[in-house]
């Protein structure tokens, strides 16, 4: 039977059919440098190391599972990322992918701005000391208290997402005695090449004001109408995990389109484009995201032309990676537990994990790779799933896997690429205690977001 979602994770919305998987590797024990962070190798003994650090160190100390992330990898796609849009544009890292007060604290130092989507990632963004004028606030449906805290403590932005947004936030902010900067997030009728749950620029679904029909035009009439705001731009985002330019392409002309009609109907030359994040990473050895130059180079050359055909100034350009940046700088360390093999199908292999610290391949059927890294094995190839401990079928980290024939109990298996996504959504289902976040740099290893505690899970349980 086919699985009828298409993988969030992998390559452009191919529906893989049961049973597919690639051929094994060649070398079970090789480390796809595009995969693994950069400090990832293997040592003498064969252990796999991160930062220095042996894994197996690293569970002896720190437990399994556990999320391990690469301060240097990630200082070193934040640079990247900043030096290839240069001062001309801004970089805002996605807050969702995955924040905290360290990571705050690194984008700051690191000169980039931040995205948050609700109260808590402001409050986090806040207590870790980001300037709240690097910061915009975006979300489908804020709160009247989201608002009023970001209006309150000076927001660089927020992103109206409603017709009813335009209005509630012109209203706090005059309130307050303050005028907001906002922008637009309008849907440009893109469909993204990725899973219809995280391709957002088609009209049928939550976000934005649609350009169809007239409606985003009339957004900016009413938007331009109201005291307590200032209109700077207009939003654009076409979706999660892509490698193809040609929908930034579309999307970038019909938003310049837009400005060409807001400058000839009322006369203002909108100054900020921002052309929201969704770049692609690679997952596994066949996918190929493009570097942040790249990138950067691409979308400039479109903004640029399609304002230039328009008689336009090119405006300011924003971009808000977070995948693209965390996604690859973080592995999730497991031991495994049993072993059960399935004559004529595959073995599958049971991990300390599953779906409560990576959902991701339970809700999108992402694809994931995975590698023994407590040794080295010659032993031939097996196919196998690697699964979870929750009581659930769909329990699922990788779902087609070749491992070494030799896997027993107690080994530690690792899955890349784990930084996006996996800590933010984990979950404390069937009681699951929600991994730690282990940054490690030049040797050594601290603990940044801690494992939590059966005091934790019980506090919240007020009981009689």
């Amino acid at each position: 039977m086919s699985r009828s979602a298409h993988p969030a994770g992998p390559r452009h919305a191919d529906v893989y059919p049961e049973g597919h998987y690639s051929a094994p590797a060649a070398d079970l024990n090789a480390l796809d440098e595009k995969v693994w962070s950069r400090t990832v190798r293997r040592n003498g003994d064969g252990v796999a190391t991160v930062a220095g650090i042996e894994v197996t160190r690293l569970a002896e100390e720190f437990g399994t599972p556990a999320y391990f992330l690469d301060e240097a990898d990630f200082r070193a796609r934040c640079r990247a990322w900043a030096d290839a849009f240069g001062k001309d544009a801004d970089v805002f890292y996605a807050g969702k992918a995955f924040l905290s007060r360290t990571i705050v604290r690194w984008l700051h130092e690191e000169g980039l701005n931040l995205d948050v989507c609700s109260g808590g990632e402001l409050a986090t963004a806040l207590a870790a000391g980001m300037p709240a004028e690097r910061i915009a606030f975006h979300g489908n449906n804020k709160s009247t208290e989201e608002i009023e805290r970001a209006v309150s403590v000076g927001v660089g932005r927020i992103v109206l997402d409603s017709f009813q947004e335009i209005v509630r936030v012109a209203h706090i902010a005059r309130q307050l005695g303050k005028v907001q900067p906002v922008q637009i997030r309008v849907t440009v009728g893109v469909e993204a090449h990725t899973h219809e749950f995280i391709a957002t620029a088609h009209e049928d679904q939550k976000f934005g004001i649609a350009l169809a029909d007239g409606q985003a035009a009339e957004a900016v009439r009413r938007a331009l109408t109201l005291d307590g705001i200032e209109l700077t731009g207009i939003h654009s985002h076409i979706g999660s995990q892509i490698f193809d330019m040609a929908g930034f392409e579309v999307s970038a002309r019909r938003v310049v389109q837009l400005l060409a009609a807001v400058r000839d109907e009322h006369g203002v030359e909108l100054p900020e484009i921002d052309l929201g994040g969704g770049l692609g990473i690679a997952y596994t050895s066949e996918d190929d995201p493009r570097e942040p130059h790249e990138i950067a180079k691409a979308l400039s050359d479109i903004v640029t032309r399609e304002c230039e055909s328009a008689g336009l100034r090119t405006p300011r350009i924003s971009v808000e990676p977070g995948r693209a940046i965390v996604g690859p700088t973080a592995f999730t360390l497991y031991e495994v537990g049993t072993i059960k093999p399935l004559e004529g199908l595959r073995t599958y292999v049971s991990v300390d994990g599953g779906m409560s610290d990576n959902i991701r391949t339970a809700l999108y059927d992402a694809e994931y790779t995975v590698a023994l890294v407590s040794r080295r094995s010659d032993a031939e190839a097996m196919l196998t799933r690697v699964v979870g401990k929750h009581c659930e079928s769909g329990d699922i980290l990788v779902r087609d896997a070749f491992l070494p024939a030799d896997l027993a109990p107690g080994d530690l298996l690792a899955v890349p690429a784990t930084g996006a996504y996996c800590r933010s959504m984990a979950s404390n289902y069937n009681h699951a205690l929600r991994p730690p976040v282990v940054a490690v740099n030049d040797g050594a290893a601290r603990v940044i977001v801690r494992r939590e505690t059966e005091e934790d899970l019980l506090r919240l349980d007020v009981g009689d």
